[in-house]
């Protein structure tokens, strides 16, 4: 016996419906359970749905979106009518939504399944009236807390006006909707979905004594309901030959109100006859009071961010015009506490002497006050940087500038009345971090001002990158009368210098040391070998480092590189051009070229002798051989101390490594402005002194003291003896 033959005996009948191509194929039985002659048949969409109650019909839509989402079979109770609107039957329909990709590449779906006829309980018996759509229907009460929650969720206008048009109601979605907005006597389309682009045209500017409902609502504060064309003429007839244009069959328009104040009007619009029940208008009504409500938080968040945006954009300048040979890229990202400005900032200074100034800084907090003198801190550094100051006396005078913009008087002293916690803190003292870089363009000297921020980074044309140890003083608002020494030194052609604040380095619980770290492998990643050199370079660099701390740019990015918005960040990247500026070497077989460094050690500061050493391992960071390294380390520090020692003068140490990889030479000098030479000694064995030029006889493969002028230098000359691990790609 036939599959068809056993589902006709037990009443139960196929169907297959092809939504492509809105056709349905009926067996004999379906066609009989839907009033059709017993014979199998082909019918168009429309033939169809003619036989379904129609609000069943609509129900049904959202039941195969759900089966298609959720990969499920589809299952409802629909009634079925005759020609003159009569329920003949309810059937059961079950069928498996399958998708098909039709030529044009659009996703659609064919329902493949049975439909039977069921038995409904007779009046006073006790068997349970079943819901049209059957049990699984989700309840209209968790259909409002969805999208109660989908609501609060939307951050915008246009995201509240997105939710409104997904929603899907239960028994009665509607097709069209539209949101109006009341400004004075004028009523306004905010949005709208259902309709064609323009048809907002007529609804557009409405004065609010219009004959239409959007505008009654707006004026009574009462809803309105249109069950059918007919009431929509009868009780408008003014403009329903706008609303006719739609072919709509049923219409409701509910006021928007928050806080006893009607902003506007909600119109739902049906295809299908609505009744509009007393169940159907509590939905609408609850659906519109939390509309209202999202409109006006998307209203304040929009007003923000554009207040926000607009400060933001006022307070972080453009980097100015191009500079000769010089390349710059900078970053500001706020934190994420709402105000998305803070107390972070740059800038760039065109200065009388045709050099330019960089500066970036960071104001204690994250707050509008920190903002607010953030703003004025960057216009007086400004002042004082177009004046002509060199970089001591301008950080000088923005700390005695700052200190004196923090400084509170007591009310209590002048009679006030007594300042509340809140406008306390506001006056509380607050102090700024800055660095201060002037810049000469044509021969790449730089010298710096350093007040508490963190120290510059350079990054070598061969792709390593050196702290570059700069003096430094309290940072500015502490003490007004401070001094600020200033260390000079220079870019090389195709070096990059990376100046940022600590939120940079901190963010993502990372201390001073191991954010370096983070920060430094992307400085010293390099291109492929046969990588070309690519415009834009340091933009891509500078979008690098903030993605190595906040990862994609998105608060809602889940995984280890979410988006962290802890502290404010700034950060400044300066190239000196050339074809490697800011990307290593790009040739197959490049000629290596030489590391430089340069260091100032004062005899006011001896705690930098630490500083010198650093600067040694991390120019040598891979160094063949670490017992020469250790060796290195060691004779710098002696000699470093001699000089603080011996002498009234400072130590200048100049090292530098030329060659290539695994055959180096390594050369470093300590100058200083006595003539007295060094000669050996025979300390005794308890003796604390006198073994430096044994230490250099013994550690170094040559070394020796030239004479200059006025002073003398002491140098050492390593040759790198390991050699690094071959070259994979030079196995091949």
């Amino acid at each position: 016996m036939r599959t068809e033959d056993v589902l006709a005996a037990i009443a139960t009948g196929l169907w297959r419906w092809d939504n492509a191509r809105g056709t349905v194929s009926l067996d004999g039985e379906a066609a009989r359970l839907l009033g059709l002659p017993a014979e199998p048949v082909v019918l168009p969409e429309v033939a169809v749905r003619s036989r379904f109650h129609p609000v069943d019909w609509n129900e049904i839509n959202g039941i195969v979106n759900l089966a298609v989402a959720e990969d499920t079979l589809a299952e409802a109770r629909l009634r079925i009518m005759d020609e003159d609107g009569r329920v003949l039957r309810t059937v059961r329909s079950r069928s498996k939504p399958v998708e098909r990709r039709t030529p044009e590449g659009r996703v659609d779906y064919e329902l493949i399944g049975t439909i039977q006829e069921i038995a409904e309980p007779q009046p006073g018996t006790t068997a349970a009236h079943t819901p049209i759509t059957g049990d699984w229907r989700r309840s209209r009460e968790a259909f409002l807390l969805d999208a109660g929650r989908a609501l609060a969720e939307a951050r915008s206008t246009a995201e509240v006006l997105r939710v409104a048009a997904s929603l899907s109601m239960p028994g009665f979605n509607p097709d069209g909707l539209a949101v109006f907005g009341a400004a004075g006597e004028r009523l306004s389309v905010i949005g709208h979905h259902g309709h064609d682009p323009g048809d907002e045209g007529p609804f557009a500017e409405m004065r609010l004594d219009t004959d239409y409902p959007a505008a009654e609502v707006v004026r009574t504060g009462r809803a309105i309901y249109l069950p059918s064309p007919e009431d929509y003429k009868r009780r408008f007839p003014a403009t329903w030959p706008l609303a006719r244009r739609f072919d709509r069959t049923s219409w409701a328009f509910l006021p928007l109100i928050v806080a006893g104040r009607t902003m506007g009007a909600w119109m739902a619009a049906f295809k299908h006859p609505v009744s509009f029940s007393p169940d159907e208008r509590s939905v609408l009504t609850t659906v519109a009071r939390m509309l209202a409500q999202a409109l006006q938080r998307a209203g304040v968040a929009e007003s923000e961010r554009e207040l926000t945006t607009g400060l933001q954009r006022s307070m972080m300048p453009q980097l100015g015009p191009e500079i000769p040979g010089m390349s710059l890229a900078a970053r500001y990202v706020p934190t994420g506490g709402g105000l998305q400005v803070g107390g972070d900032w740059y800038d760039m200074i065109p200065l009388p002497s045709g050099r330019f100034a960089l500066v970036i800084g960071d104001v204690q907090g994250h707050d509008v006050r920190a903002a607010g003198l953030m703003g004025q801190l960057r216009i007086a550094v400004r002042a004082y940087a177009s004046e002509g100051h060199r970089p001591d006396a301008v950080l000088s005078r923005a700390s005695r500038f700052l200190a004196g913009l923090c400084s509170s008087q007591d009310p209590a002293d002048s009679g006030a009345a007594p300042v509340s916690w809140g406008d306390a803190d506001f006056q509380s003292p607050r102090f700024a971090t800055c660095l201060y870089v002037e810049c000469d363009p044509r021969t790449g000297v730089l010298e710096v001002a350093r007040a508490g921020h963190p120290e510059p980074a350079v990054r070598m044309t061969d792709g390593t990158v050196l702290m570059r140890s700069t003096a430094g003083g309290l940072p500015l608002g502490i003490v007004p009368d401070t001094d600020y020494p200033t260390t000079r030194f220079t870019l090389e052609p195709g070096e990059t210098m990376m100046l940022c604040t600590d939120g940079l380095i901190e963010t993502g619980g990372h201390d001073l040391d191991t954010g370096w770290a983070r920060l430094r492998a992307i400085l010293e990643s390099e291109p492929s070998p046969s990588a070309e050199p690519e415009d834009g370079h340091l933009e891509k660099l500078a979008d690098l480092l903030v993605q190595a701390v906040h990862g994609p740019s998105s608060h809602h990015t889940t995984g280890p590189l979410a988006d962290r918005r802890e502290d404010d960040i700034a950060v400044v990247l300066l190239c000196r051009e050339s074809a490697e500026c800011g990307r290593g070497t790009t040739a197959a077989h490049p000629a290596r070229p030489a590391r430089r460094t340069m260091l100032t050690v004062a005899q006011a500061e001896p705690e930098r002798i630490a500083g010198a050493r650093q600067q040694v391992r991390e120019l040598l960071h891979d160094w063949g051989d670490a017992e020469q390294l250790d060796a290195a380390v060691l004779m710098v520090s002696e000699m470093v101390t001699n000089v603080l020692t011996h002498t009234d003068g400072d130590a200048l140490l100049a090292a530098e490594a030329v060659g290539e990889l695994g055959a180096r030479r390594l050369r470093i000098e300590v100058s200083d402005g006595s003539d007295e030479l060094p000669h050996k000694r025979q300390p005794g064995e308890m003796a604390s002194s006198g073994r430096g030029v044994l230490l250099m006889e013994m550690l170094a493969d040559s070394w020796g003291v030239d004479p200059r002028g006025e002073g003398k230098c002491i140098w050492f000359e390593l040759y790198e003896r390991a050699k690094p691990d071959p070259d994979p790609d030079a196995l091949d």
